[in-house]
């Protein structure tokens, strides 16, 4: 089992930054991806980025130049810094993570439980 536990959520300004962070219970060197999510109000959950073992990042195109994933590995710890931060942005954010077994190739699929970003002034 793989735990994901989701930190740094808050309310923050338009124009100010925000990081959050995402610690797993297992090394994130073994996991074939990880990445963000999120969810505003009223709508579907979506995809903030994400990346796989060659270590290139996919950004939605509405954080595209503003979010940034980063890894350290020694701490198995994702993060998510959040620049120029838009009322728009307001959502639940989720940690994801994708695990691969060696024997079988069995895919499991594992979450966070979320944290809550408001940005209004």
């Amino acid at each position: 089992q793989v735990q994901l536990v989701e930190s740094g959520g808050g309310l923050v300004q338009p124009g100010g930054s925000l990081t959050l962070s995402c610690a797993s219970s297992i090394k994130i060197t073994s996991l074939n991806a990880v990445g963000w999510y999120r969810q505003a109000p009223g709508k579907e959950r979506e995809l903030v980025g994400r990346v796989g073992n060659s270590g290139v990042v996919h950004y939605s195109d509405p954080v595209r130049g503003r979010f940034t994933i980063s890894r350290d590995n020694a701490n198995n710890t994702v993060y998510l810094q959040m620049n120029i931060l838009k009322p728009e942005d307001t959502a639940v954010y989720y940690c994801y993570a994708r695990q691969i077994t060696g024997w079988s190739q069995a895919t499991y699929e594992h979450w966070g439980q979320g944290t809550r970003v408001t940005v209004s002034s």
